[in-house]
């Protein structure tokens, strides 16, 4: 039987790449990875902050009392454009020149557990002063520009935006959120882009922060940050405030040396 939304879907699919790059005479590649985790010495920012170790493929955390595993994290993102000096608002159909796309439509972004990045985006970049990053985790819905990644992803749960898996204190948890926002970082120093060599971005999304409490560092039980619980709120403005964007030339995840 003829399914619209899956033929839709491959339509969207085969015209995702066209969103994801442009070119320029003389433009300038620049590469877009993600981290999860902060490299050892970088400060959280809050008080008595848990600390967080690579095990395997798995992210350990602990508070003293606690310790929570995460095993796998998934973000979607939508939206991720890189914005001129002085610009304030974007052309959403990627066809402006005041911002380039990494990637317009939904994308999913596994983030990595230990030390370093991972999922390099590629775009040409036309020379100029780039100031920010902007970037939507964006709750997954049926509008067409989400059709590709529905195809690619039938496992997703509807409607939402993140996926954590692990074990806290070892029992097994499977957190999802619908938290849905954009996220702005500047870029300080701004990217000077010339007409030759390549520039590398990081987008870190510090995983070791989401389920603590602000004040304390004390873990947040996964269990309670999901739909209707008690710690919904502060988990998804820990989300909210975990992102931060650097020069990374080298790719390694730290900013101190980018």
């Amino acid at each position: 039987m003829f399914n619209t939304r899956t033929f839709i879907a491959v339509f969207a699919i085969a015209t995702t790449a066209a969103c994801d790059s442009s070119t320029a005479p003389g433009a300038r590649n620049v590469s877009l990875s993600f981290a999860g985790t902060r490299p050892a010495g970088v400060a959280a920012g809050f008080r008595a902050a848990p600390t967080p170790n690579a095990v395997g493929d798995s992210l350990v955390v602990s508070d003293g009392t606690n310790t929570l595993i995460i095993t796998r994290a998934e973000v979607v993102a939508r939206e991720i454009e890189l914005r001129r000096a002085g610009v304030v608002n974007c052309d959403s159909s990627a066809s402006s020149d005041d911002c380039e796309y990494f990637s317009t439509n939904a994308r999913l972004v596994t983030l990595p557990l230990a030390s370093g990045v991972s999922q390099a985006i590629s775009v040409e970049v036309p020379a100029g002063t780039y100031s920010s990053l902007r970037m939507k985790v964006h709750k997954v819905s049926d509008d067409p520009g989400d059709l590709a990644f529905l195809a690619a992803n039938p496992s997703w749960p509807d409607g939402e935006s993140i996926r954590v898996t692990g074990f806290y204190n070892g029992t097994p948890f499977t957190f999802v959120s619908d938290v849905n926002f954009h996220a702005e970082e500047a870029l300080q120093p701004a990217l000077e882009v010339g007409e030759t060599g390549q520039a590398d971005l990081t987008v870190r999304i510090d995983l070791a922060v989401w389920f603590r409490q602000g004040l304390t560092g004390a873990l947040i039980n996964p269990a309670s940050a999901g739909s209707g619980g008690a710690n919904k709120s502060a988990v998804e403005n820990n989300i909210q405030n975990s992102v931060k964007v650097f020069k990374d030339d080298d790719r390694d995840g730290d900013e101190r040396d980018g």
